[in-house]
């Protein structure tokens, strides 16, 4: 059996990505160089063929593009095919010493992706995401940017993240049918009630949507999932598998638009939820699982 994929416009990739996010920040340190690039090797030796990265996933305020560095020197390094890995990143975020903000203004956005190019050493972004709303601005003057960069050859396809139902539809609006390729929110057993409306709009309307932090981010959520939902444990048990690949298994389920991207800082983590790819869930265990969210 071949492995699930899925559409992000005009690219097909793995059913899975990579949240490549705490390889560069999250609980403690960054993850040792040499794990960093072993975590991204195994990604992709197990058939997961989408990166997750932004600008701003960065050890600290001074060393914006660390993730995206990281991801392209992995890509790099790796001895596999190329060709078939598409790279999605974002901006509209800053940070600063005196902290963070928002700005999706076109000049800000250009500059971004100017150094987002730089550091993944590319010409083209496969998939460019709005990273957040910046509300002193209209959603759609955003939106009108990154189409200009897009006409320009600079980005492939446009995704936004964290956008609700109508800003969705802004976004659709202005980029016209089957221009919004992706929709990037937090989603998971422990988080859906401000997502769950955007997931199903998405997939009426041919959208994919790829939620963030899927098992229930990394400070600890995700690898407490099974104690904290005795029915997925339960579930994990009878197949042999983790809890971990049970969630992204019923994840999945949820539509073939639906994309979700696990982080991961090791290996064996990524590896383990890669297995989510070929692991099939009885109706009776997804309509248990559906009710987590019901």
């Amino acid at each position: 059996m071949s492995a699930p994929t899925r559409r992000l416009g005009s690219l097909t990739v793995s059913a899975l990505g990579l949240g490549a996010m705490p390889l560069s920040m999250g609980r403690g340190e960054p993850a040792p160089h040499d794990r960093a690039m072993a975590t991204v090797h195994a990604a992709l030796d197990a058939g997961i063929t989408l990166l997750d990265t932004a600008d701003i996933y960065a050890p600290s305020w001074d060393t914006m593009g660390h993730n995206e560095k990281l991801v392209s020197e992995a890509l790099r390094s790796w001895n596999g095919d190329r060709s078939s890995v598409v790279v999605a990143t974002k901006g509209g975020i800053t940070r600063s010493a005196e902290g963070g903000g928002r700005d999706g203004s076109a000049t800000y956005l250009r500059a971004a992706l100017e150094k987002s190019l730089a550091a993944l050493g590319t010409d083209t972004i496969d998939l460019y995401y709005w990273h957040r709303p910046d509300r002193s601005i209209r959603y759609a003057d955003a939106v009108e940017a990154l189409a200009a960069l897009q006409q320009e050859g600079l980005i492939r396809e446009i995704g936004i993240s964290n956008a609700n139902v109508e800003e969705i539809d802004v976004a659709r609006d202005v980029l016209g049918e089957g221009g919004l390729a992706a929709v990037q929110n937090e989603f998971s057993p422990t988080f859906f009630h401000t997502s769950r409306h955007e997931l199903t709009h998405c997939g009426e309307h041919g959208i994919t949507f790829v939620p963030w932090s899927p098992l229930g981010g990394t400070g600890g959520g995700a690898a407490a999932v099974g104690e904290r939902f005795p029915q997925i444990q339960r579930i994990a048990e009878a197949h042999g598998v983790s809890p971990q690949q049970v969630v992204l298994a019923w994840e999945l389920s949820l539509g073939e638009h639906v994309l979700p991207i696990p982080g991961a800082s090791r290996p064996e983590s990524i590896t383990d939820s890669a297995g989510a790819l070929s692991l099939e869930l009885t109706d009776a265990e997804r309509e248990e699982l559906d009710r987590i969210i019901a």
